[in-house]
């Protein structure tokens, strides 16, 4: 059977186009049992001392539900795809429930709640109902496999880490796979060192280090408390990086201050002088030298020399009345 990596799928599940079993492949073996007759009769009632879970109670009513023959397949396809059949589709999807449940089955030791990978999965299944093309001669379970399995590692992906780990092509076939290969290559008698890694998965070596890295940390939530017997948390321990308010005030103040004697001193100026300080000191898009001296008939050092003495005479001017003028932040 041809296959694809986990990645590939990952990367456009939208778009890309899982490689089936042949025909005569059955589906996968799940922990749900033989399946029922095709009579969806559900199982006789039984007592049980044990209170019955809510994953118990899914796998039971997904009993009720027969697998499907080829012709009967191929007719809800017909209606679904023809006349819309909302029905048609539920019961595709319905009949193929296994599917996600034996895949789900395979990533129990990620520590994921079996549910919810399941759930996943399901999603998977409605988004290949939409893909499925009956003319390929190829059976539903075998392609909806693909879709299921690829919403189950999205979901793990997305779920590992507070912090997403997986953005590029490369970590994401790293978070899959890393674990998987040093285990093979401790198998073979390898020793998996970082250069053997990178040359297996094709990745560069410092994406085996960081990967590593990421794998073997957990993060820690800034509320939880420091101690048993203490409320504070380690967000009140943080030192912060802000300035305090007292300085943050001053700040703000001396600012303001400045800014009205900019006003006063604007208008002690002449108007080639204003033109300067406006569109070239104080602009956030300054026009150069040139296109000042040009405007006004002079040379570009003439213009530089204008705009020093600007400067000059503004900060002489506002620190006369502005003691902290030099700790002034603009």
């Amino acid at each position: 059977m041809s296959m694809i990596e986990e990645t590939d799928i990952l990367d456009e599940p939208e778009d890309s186009e899982p490689i089936a079993p042949k025909l005569n492949e059955t589906p996968a073996s799940t922990e749900l049992g033989p399946a029922p007759d095709h009579d969806g009769s559900p199982p006789p009632n039984t007592t049980a001392v044990v209170p019955v879970t809510a994953l118990q109670q899914y796998l039971a009513e997904v009993r009720r539900y027969p697998y499907l023959s080829k012709e009967e397949e191929l007719q809800l396809f017909q209606e679904y795809h023809t006349h819309g059949s909302r029905e048609a589709a539920v019961k595709l999807i319905m009949a193929n429930l296994r599917v996600s449940i034996s895949i789900a089955a395979e990533y129990l030791h990620t520590g994921a709640d079996h549910m919810d990978l399941i759930q996943e999965g399901n999603v998977g299944l409605m988004q290949a109902i939409k893909k499925f093309d009956p003319s390929k001669n190829v059976r539903f379970y075998a392609y909806a496999a693909w879709w299921s399995r690829a919403y189950i590692l999205r979901y793990l992906l997305h779920t590992f880490r507070l912090v997403k780990i997986g953005t590029t092509q490369d970590q994401r076939k790293l978070f899959y796979n890393l674990k998987k290969e040093k285990a093979k290559l401790e198998r073979d008698g390898f020793a998996p060192d970082t250069k053997l890694l990178a040359d297996r998965l094709n990745v560069r070596e410092r994406d085996i280090i960081e990967m590593d890295q990421r794998l073997g940390n957990w993060e820690l939530s800034l509320d939880q408390p420091i101690g048993e017997d203490q409320e504070n948390t380690l967000l009140d321990v943080l030192p912060s990086h802000q300035e305090p308010a007292d300085e943050q005030l001053a700040d703000h103040q001396l600012k303001t201050l400045f800014r009205a004697k900019l006003a006063e001193f604007i208008k002690t100026l002449e108007e080639r002088d204003e033109d300067i300080l406006r569109n070239r000191i104080l602009s956030d898009s300054p026009l150069t030298l040139d296109d000042l001296g040009n405007k006004y008939g002079i040379t570009k050092e003439r213009t530089r020399q204008l705009e020093a003495r600007i400067i000059k005479r503004l900060r002489d001017y506002v620190k006369k009345d502005i003691k902290d003028f030099d700790r002034l932040r603009i």
